[in-house]
């Protein structure tokens, strides 16, 4: 009787770590519940990130080769996440940059800047700065900055990390049902790969 307990006790260890194993294989979470998307047309895509962290300035320009080449049934959004007061900034300026319609101009500088120059560009007048050099008039700046649309976007990312449990970056949201980062594909090529994958598996279920 011993021997058969334990027997069965190696068959359930053995079928959970293979199931374990299954699950790291498959390079992303499902998200429960999932998430609404703004489009239900469309296959939603979400690149949680923060200028400050050198695994997203990495991935940076791989996400953006793969995004220069979406089929036209996906949406594609950048989220700054605001995990504190330096990413609320990072974030500000983000939104600034997309209220003003300069996000493509400034977007691959700004994480220069930061990475690579070392510079802060926290306080409304290092931002503005940085923003007059990509040829953003200074008056327009601090309008867009002081806005009501770019606080209403402040106020709303400051839940959008833990609505999709999101606590690492860069972590990317596919169609509001599941969840790839670097940790849980490999590599950032092989998030590329997942991503591809489930947007394949979605737009097939549509």
């Amino acid at each position: 009787m011993l021997k058969k307990i334990t027997q069965i006790g190696w068959l359930i260890l053995l079928f959970s770590c293979s199931a374990l194993l299954k699950a790291d294989q498959s390079g992303y979470e499902t998200l429960s519940p999932p998430q609404p998307t703004h489009n239900p047309d469309k296959i939603e895509v979400i690149e949680f990130f923060w200028y400050g962290c050198p695994h997203c300035y990495s991935f940076e320009p791989i996400l953006e080769k793969w995004v220069k080449s979406l089929p036209a049934n996906v949406e594609f959004i950048r989220q700054p996440a605001v995990f504190s007061d330096l990413w609320g900034k990072h974030a500000k300026a983000y939104f600034t940059a997309e209220a003003l319609g300069v996000v493509d101009k400034v977007h691959a500088d700004f994480f220069d800047a930061v990475q690579n120059k070392k510079q802060k560009l926290e306080t409304e007048d290092e931002l503005a700065k940085f923003f007059a050099d990509h040829g953003v008039n200074e008056d327009e700046f601090h309008n867009a900055y002081n806005s009501f649309l770019v606080d209403a976007k402040m106020r709303q990312a400051t839940t959008m990390a833990s609505r999709y449990g999101v606590t690492g970056v860069p972590a990317v949201i596919i169609n509001g049902k599941f969840k790839t980062t670097g940790p849980l594909a490999g590599s950032h090529e092989k998030m590329i790969e997942v991503m591809d994958r489930l947007i394949k598996q979605e737009s097939s279920a549509k």
